[in-house]
């Protein structure tokens, strides 16, 4: 069996969650089993390992679960995007539009220098409107974006479209 199918048999499908007509892919089964999340985070740090990342960045909440442990492997820094209210010290606020309504994220102003490289990360893609607003907020601290990586693509709603120009891997995809 190959790694991503291997992988998908730790993902867990909820029909009509959180509202009818959607189906949820649950990494909680693949977080709960140290083998598969270990392989996860070694697929991902592969793919990177040559790419010189400075910073990994990631939106709360689940992203976080990837980035800490993936800015371990590479041996890079890890900064938090946060909601509004969440960080104690200044920071950069980035506004972004959403389907219905808008929404803002936050990162401290000193998280990344000019010039740094960074991974953008987050546990799925589906429409892109976090993680481009992710990187966005990124470049105008002035960082160069390496790539954006997920464990799961879901590749119906072309969230890779939204995220153009920046590269984009990602483990599994729907």
């Amino acid at each position: 069996m190959n790694a991503a199918a291997d992988l998908k048999s730790y993902i867990r499908d909820i029909p009509d969650f959180p509202k009818p007509g959607i189906m949820f892919r649950d990494i909680t089964p693949l977080l709960a089993s140290a083998g598969a999340f270990r392989s996860a985070i070694d697929r991902l740090a592969d793919q990177y390992r040559d790419a010189r990342i400075d910073v990994i960045v990631a939106a709360e909440a689940r992203g976080f679960i990837f980035a800490a442990p993936l800015a371990l492997a590479l041996g890079a820094g890890f900064v938090p995007i946060r909601k509004p209210g969440k960080l104690p010290f200044d920071k950069h606020s980035f506004n972004y539009e959403l389907e219905y309504g808008s929404d803002t994220l936050e990162m401290h102003v000193d998280g990344l220098q000019a010039g740094q490289r960074v991974l953008v990360i987050d546990d799925l893609l589906a429409t892109g409107g976090t993680v481009r607003a992710c990187a966005q907020l990124v470049e105008r601290c002035g960082g160069t974006i390496v790539g954006c990586a997920f464990a799961i693509e879901l590749l119906a709603l072309n969230g890779r479209k939204i995220i153009e120009p920046y590269e984009v891997f990602s483990l599994l995809q729907y």
